[in-house]
Protein backbone atom coordinates (compact mmCIF):
# COMPACT_ATOMS: atom_id res chain seq x y z
CA UNK A 1 0.00 0.00 0.00
CA UNK A 2 1.16 3.57 -0.90
CA UNK A 3 0.37 6.57 1.60
CA UNK A 4 1.13 9.87 0.44
CA UNK A 5 0.97 11.32 3.60
CA UNK A 6 3.37 14.31 3.29
CA UNK A 7 1.82 15.57 -0.56
CA UNK A 8 -1.56 14.95 1.09
CA UNK A 9 -0.62 17.20 4.18
CA UNK A 10 0.76 19.77 1.45
CA UNK A 11 -2.00 20.11 -0.71
CA UNK A 12 -2.98 23.33 -1.61
CA UNK A 13 -0.20 25.37 -0.62
CA UNK A 14 2.82 26.28 -3.02
CA UNK A 15 5.13 23.32 -1.75
CA UNK A 16 2.54 20.55 -2.67
CA UNK A 17 4.32 19.69 -6.24
CA UNK A 18 7.93 19.07 -3.94
CA UNK A 19 6.24 17.07 -1.41
CA UNK A 20 4.46 14.93 -3.60
CA UNK A 21 7.79 14.45 -5.83
CA UNK A 22 9.90 13.82 -2.50
CA UNK A 23 6.88 10.90 -1.74
CA UNK A 24 7.18 9.48 -5.14
CA UNK A 25 10.90 8.90 -4.60
CA UNK A 26 10.56 7.29 -1.29
CA UNK A 27 8.65 4.54 -3.03
CA UNK A 28 10.12 1.74 -3.59
CA UNK A 29 10.03 1.03 -7.57
CA UNK A 30 8.27 -2.48 -7.42
CA UNK A 31 5.36 -1.16 -6.25
CA UNK A 32 4.91 1.29 -9.10
CA UNK A 33 4.30 0.04 -12.71
CA UNK A 34 7.18 0.63 -14.00
CA UNK A 35 7.38 -2.61 -15.54
CA UNK A 36 4.65 -2.27 -17.91
CA UNK A 37 5.67 0.70 -19.33
CA UNK A 38 9.01 -0.74 -20.60
CA UNK A 39 9.22 0.41 -24.42
CA UNK A 40 13.54 -0.40 -25.61
CA UNK A 41 14.48 -2.78 -22.81
CA UNK A 42 13.25 -5.99 -20.46
CA UNK A 43 13.61 -4.49 -16.90
CA UNK A 44 13.54 -2.12 -14.76
CA UNK A 45 16.48 -1.02 -13.41
CA UNK A 46 17.74 -0.21 -9.75
CA UNK A 47 18.80 3.54 -10.17
CA UNK A 48 16.83 6.38 -9.27
CA UNK A 49 13.63 7.50 -11.09
CA UNK A 50 12.90 11.08 -11.84
CA UNK A 51 9.45 12.27 -11.48
CA UNK A 52 8.00 15.40 -13.50
CA UNK A 53 4.57 16.16 -12.51
CA UNK A 54 2.27 17.38 -15.84
CA UNK A 55 -1.16 18.02 -14.17
CA UNK A 56 -3.03 17.92 -10.66
CA UNK A 57 -6.70 17.88 -10.50
CA UNK A 58 -8.90 17.28 -7.56
CA UNK A 59 -12.38 15.59 -7.02
CA UNK A 60 -14.41 15.19 -3.81
CA UNK A 61 -12.75 12.54 -2.67
CA UNK A 62 -9.54 11.83 -4.56
CA UNK A 63 -6.23 14.69 -5.54
CA UNK A 64 -5.05 13.33 -8.89
CA UNK A 65 -1.79 13.76 -10.33
CA UNK A 66 -0.37 13.06 -13.72
CA UNK A 67 3.33 12.17 -13.72
CA UNK A 68 5.82 11.26 -15.86
CA UNK A 69 8.84 9.07 -14.60
CA UNK A 70 12.05 9.15 -16.27
CA UNK A 71 14.29 5.78 -15.67
CA UNK A 72 16.34 2.89 -16.85
CA UNK A 73 15.67 0.04 -18.06
CA UNK A 74 17.75 -3.08 -18.77
CA UNK A 75 18.64 -4.69 -21.68
CA UNK A 76 19.90 -7.96 -20.82
CA UNK A 77 22.20 -10.43 -23.17
CA UNK A 78 21.12 -13.98 -22.99
CA UNK A 79 22.62 -15.28 -20.66
CA UNK A 80 24.93 -17.45 -23.04
CA UNK A 81 28.72 -18.07 -21.44
CA UNK A 82 29.58 -17.03 -24.61
CA UNK A 83 27.33 -13.68 -25.64
CA UNK A 84 29.69 -10.82 -26.05
CA UNK A 85 27.20 -8.28 -25.48
CA UNK A 86 27.00 -6.98 -21.86
CA UNK A 87 24.21 -5.93 -19.58
CA UNK A 88 23.55 -1.96 -20.47
CA UNK A 89 20.79 0.47 -18.99
CA UNK A 90 18.50 2.08 -21.60
CA UNK A 91 16.67 5.54 -20.44
CA UNK A 92 12.84 4.68 -20.33
CA UNK A 93 9.55 7.27 -20.01
CA UNK A 94 5.99 6.31 -18.54
CA UNK A 95 3.14 8.07 -17.44
CA UNK A 96 1.98 7.57 -14.16
CA UNK A 97 -1.37 8.78 -12.42
CA UNK A 98 -1.62 8.72 -8.21
CA UNK A 99 -4.95 9.22 -7.18
CA UNK A 100 -4.63 9.95 -3.19
CA UNK A 101 -7.03 9.89 -0.90
CA UNK A 102 -8.20 12.97 0.61
CA UNK A 103 -9.28 11.22 3.36
CA UNK A 104 -6.50 8.35 4.07
CA UNK A 105 -3.87 9.93 2.04
CA UNK A 106 -3.59 5.93 0.63
CA UNK A 107 -2.46 5.94 -2.96
CA UNK A 108 -3.82 4.09 -6.29
CA UNK A 109 -1.10 3.95 -8.81
CA UNK A 110 -2.32 3.91 -12.41
CA UNK A 111 0.15 4.11 -16.03
CA UNK A 112 -1.45 5.99 -18.73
Amino acid sequence: MIKLVDALAAWGTPDFENALKHEIHKIDTELLPLQEGLSQSSHVSDGDISVVILNVTETAKVIRAKTGIIYAGIIAGSCCADDPSTVGEQTEYCELQFDINKSTAEATVTIL
